[in-house]
């Protein structure tokens, strides 16, 4: 990265930064230390706000990363994947949001109780909870630490290590201090950074080629090394059996997976009602399918 480039990056990572400690310490002065209010916000935030929440919790370094990976490598194949993305939404909308903002109180393992024995179901969800977000977790604190590190000019992987540590302080210093409603509004920054960055990317492109869509596929597909095989089906999953296996596999973990992701679900908590909690999604739907 050249040197005026990177400057501006830092100043801007500074400035994202100093906006979101700034939040974290607002809301830190103004919490009233109850649990409701640590754990769900006080169950106070509309459906936009909440619908902007969540689709920054998902567009998150990891999907982003991935999907535009997968593109690049695989082309229309590599779309299937961000299909894949949207169309979970659905299930969440039609069979989760409004149960578990009904049943439960904080955690996903209050929904379950209610009808089973209440300690070996919290132990049992307790555990696949952790498991899941550490897994989760890895995937994006070293997706995020390897941009920083980039944006900040760093390049070895003494950088990158030491990135990823001081990113991951900076969640621990947010959820410390600011609980659920701090951590609400900086996924409400991160959402609108996240569009408004998409929106900018796109019109830039589209100018570079005058608008003409059809020259932007056909100079993706003679530089993907792939020729017109990049813009059809089947370059990744169009080989032997095991290739369509393992597209049914990753459609089967993509539609029902975000309906189990920890993180997701707390999220409805943090709204008055099931009806808001189901408006929520729809706004999530609408924001992530136009990301």
């Amino acid at each position: 990265m050249r040197g005026d480039h990177q400057t501006l990056a830092l100043l801007l990572f500074c400035a994202f930064i100093a906006v979101t400690l700034f939040i974290t310490t607002w809301v830190s002065r103004n919490r009233q230390g109850s649990a409701e209010e640590f754990y769900a916000g006080g169950r106070l935030f509309s459906p936009m706000e909440n619908g902007f929440a969540i689709a920054g919790d998902y567009m998150s370094a990891a999907s982003f990363l991935g999907i535009s990976g997968l593109i690049a490598l695989f082309g229309y194949d590599g779309m299937l994947y961000s299909v894949g993305f949207l169309v979970a939404w659905l299930v969440v909308l039609l069979l989760v949001a409004e149960l578990v903002r009904n049943c439960g109180r904080f955690t996903l393992a209050d929904v379950v109780v209610a009808r089973m024995a209440e300690r070996p179901v919290r132990t049992a969800l307790g555990t696949s909870s952790v498991t899941v977000s550490v897994l989760y977790l890895v995937a994006q604190m070293v997706g995020a630490g390897s941009l920083v590190a980039l944006l900040l000019g760093g390049t070895s992987d003494a950088a990158r290590s030491w990135t990823v540590v001081g990113v991951g302080a900076l969640m621990v210093v947010y959820v410390s201090f600011g609980g659920m409603r701090a951590t609400t509004w900086i996924q409400i920054v991160k959402a609108v950074l996240l569009m408004g960055g998409a929106v900018a990317l796109t019109v830039l492109v589209l100018v570079h080629f005058r608008g003409d869509v059809n020259s932007l596929l056909n100079t993706a597909a003679e530089r993907s090394g792939h020729g017109k095989d990049f813009l059809a089906p089947g370059l990744r999953y169009g080989g032997d059996w095991t290739a369509r296996f393992d597209f049914i596999s990753l459609g089967i973990a993509l539609v029902l997976g975000t309906a189990g992701l920890p993180h997701i679900l707390s999220r409805f908590y943090t709204v008055p009602t099931a009806r808001a909690a189901r408006r929520s999604v729809v706004w999530s739907i609408g924001l992530i399918g136009s990301f």
